[in-house]
């Protein structure tokens, strides 16, 4: 009677690494659940195309890949999935707790860490198919607030960014882009003072004192020029 009940809960994996997305879907199988793995497109398709075809599998619970490569962040699947019901459960190689709050934040069950996922795996999808909880109180705000202040933060440098001119927006691009100072005054008509004096302005308003902090900086939030 228990094989059959976990017969009935579809499990849905979300993972473009298919050694680990195989030895996941054996493990479960085994444990009597019924488990599928999203065929990811070979060619076109986008996250848009991932999440219709996620939730057409009409899974109880999905084990979710943060990293599905050209398809980009799998925490875009996230909300979708928790607003249609659905248990999702990340498994990440990211070690950011920040970003694992984010995943809860956004609707995720649970966040495991990949290296030694599999146990921990079955073991959440045991609970979940008990209705259970899987994740501690404590937990669960301590992965919150590490999202808060990873987003004060990123607020606090898209503050310092946005004092910037729109030429040092050029210059900062340049600078992200791997250019010189040299190469950026050829290019822009002006002498390497000059720009010398523009990176001295940015570098003051960012609050860092080398290009290579600035440019950290920058990447930090995937700041583009422009953006």
């Amino acid at each position: 009677m228990h094989g059959s009940a976990r017969a009935d809960h579809r499990v849905l994996i979300i993972d473009d690494h298919v050694l680990f997305a195989e030895s996941l879907e054996l493990a479960l199988s085994l444990e009597g659940y019924d488990v599928r793995r999203l065929e990811l497109p070979a060619e076109g398709g986008s996250m848009a195309t991932l999440r219709s075809l996620a939730l057409r599998a009409n899974p109880r619970t999905v084990m979710l890949d943060l990293d599905l490569g050209r398809f980009g962040d799998g925490m875009n699947l996230i909300a979708p999935l928790a607003r249609a019901h659905v248990n999702v459960v990340v498994l990440t190689a990211s070690e950011d707790v920040g970003r694992w709050g984010g995943c809860m934040r956004l609707g995720a069950r649970k966040v495991l860490p990949k290296s030694g996922a599999l146990q921990s795996a079955l073991a959440t999808v045991r609970r979940l198919h008990q209705g259970l909880p899987v994740i501690a109180r404590e937990e669960l705000e301590g992965l919150l607030d590490a999202w808060a202040r990873d987003r004060q933060a990123h607020d606090d440098i898209r503050r310092r960014l946005d004092l910037l001119t729109p030429r040092e927006r050029q210059v900062l691009g340049a600078l992200i882009d791997g250019r010189t100072v040299r190469t950026i005054s050829q290019d822009s008509v002006v002498s390497e003072a000059t720009v010398r004096t523009q990176v001295k302005s940015i570098l003051n308003k960012l609050e860092v004192s080398s290009q290579l902090a600035a440019v950290g900086m920058a990447n930090q939030i995937g700041w583009r020029q422009g953006a």
